[in-house]
């Protein structure tokens, strides 16, 4: 992401002269904009290309040779890389539009799109299953005639070219959910070449026809898995969810271990985009310290933040003197607050 915050300020405010500290303390610190994960971001855009171009090459040759051969696992296979340029497609404008800086509307930045197009591919990895299950229903049924050899060969250099690609993408980030999806998509096509070859020879060694879409069934049960935890990942990154690898109560310990933090309440944590993890909280601090001591405080809470892998934080100081929630998690009202005015 090359945008930046459109503001970032760490001056406490609403402190008093008797030294009282209040109010609200920014900290925006985007850890994207380091150079390495720029770097990393600018290599998956250009694997992305390179894997685009391969994929929907290949595709049109399997199209055509599951069409030849009456191969469900080359035309399921096929279809697969169908998905697979559309998902590396959907990727690459994920990574695009990921890039544009951060406006007064999208104050985030345009990241979590990388999510929603994560969230995308692992649908239609489940799609593209149910689809290859309820055909291989039906050709139990009535089993088609195959062309075991073209079947063989076409699915032999599927496997090549699905192998070549799942090697080039496997160089880059991977922990990035957008990545991982298509790479998924990319590792489940794989598969299905290995599917398709599998039943190819069984057809040719002992006539069994039904291994064709056995064995199809068989991927398809392995793409489910695949895009369910996809799926998965990234609801609970739009749920606004905890991030898996970072556990709070270290969080909690970590800042209550520092003598000025009294304590800790309103405690959120959760990703804007794969590996931007943001925290806000308030940390009740003694009502002694001056504008200058809850500045270092500040500063010193934000490196801790930074090791445990909270890029951006937001915290909150309020003075012991005044009265405030003792929960670490608060509850959001669903309906705005009414605030009485006294006059």
């Amino acid at each position: 992401m090359t945008s930046q915050p459109l503001q970032d300020s760490k001056q406490p405010t609403g402190a008093h002269p008797n030294g009282h500290s209040h109010g609200n303390n920014h900290h925006h610190d985007d850890a994207d904009h380091s150079p390495s994960h720029s770097h990393s971001h600018t290599d998956n855009q250009r694997i992305v290309t390179i894997a685009f171009a391969i994929i929907a090459s290949y595709m049109i040759v399997e199209v055509i040779g599951g069409y030849i051969t009456g191969s469900l696992a080359l035309l399921s296979d096929a279809g697969h890389m169908f998905s697979d340029a559309v998902s590396l497609a959907m990727t690459l404008f994920a990574f695009i539009i990921g890039k544009k800086s951060a406006t007064s509307n999208k104050t985030f930045g345009y990241r979590r799109f990388e999510i929603l197009i994560a969230l995308i591919n692992g649908l239609t990895l489940l799609i593209i299953s149910a689809g290859i299950i309820y055909e291989a229903v039906l050709r139990f049924q009535q089993p088609p005639q195959i062309a075991t050899t073209g079947m063989l060969v076409i699915s032999t250099i599927g496997l090549i070219v699905n192998l070549v690609v799942a090697k080039l993408m496997h160089g880059g980030d991977t922990d990035n959910l957008n990545m991982k999806s298509a790479y998924l998509h990319v590792l489940s096509d794989l598969l299905g070449s290995v599917a398709a070859i599998i039943a190819a020879i069984v057809i040719m060694l002992f006539g069994w026809v039904w291994a064709d879409a056995a064995v199809s069934i068989l991927v398809a049960l392995l793409i489910v898995r695949s895009g369910y935890a996809v799926v998965k990942n990234a609801a609970h990154i739009l749920m606004e969810g905890a991030p898996n690898d970072i556990d709070q109560s270290v969080i909690i310990n970590t800042l209550s271990a520092h003598p000025n933090v009294l304590s800790i309440h309103d405690l959120h944590v959760w990703t804007i985009t794969s590996g931007l993890h943001s925290l806000s909280c308030h940390i009740i601090v003694p009502s002694s310290l001056t504008l200058q001591q809850t500045d270092a405080l500040l500063s010193d809470l934000q490196h801790e933040l930074q090791h445990l892998g909270i890029g951006h934080s937001t915290i909150q100081f309020e003075s012991d003197l005044h009265a405030h929630s003792a929960q670490f998690n608060c509850d959001i009202a669903s309906t705005p607050p009414v605030h009485a005015h006294a006059h």
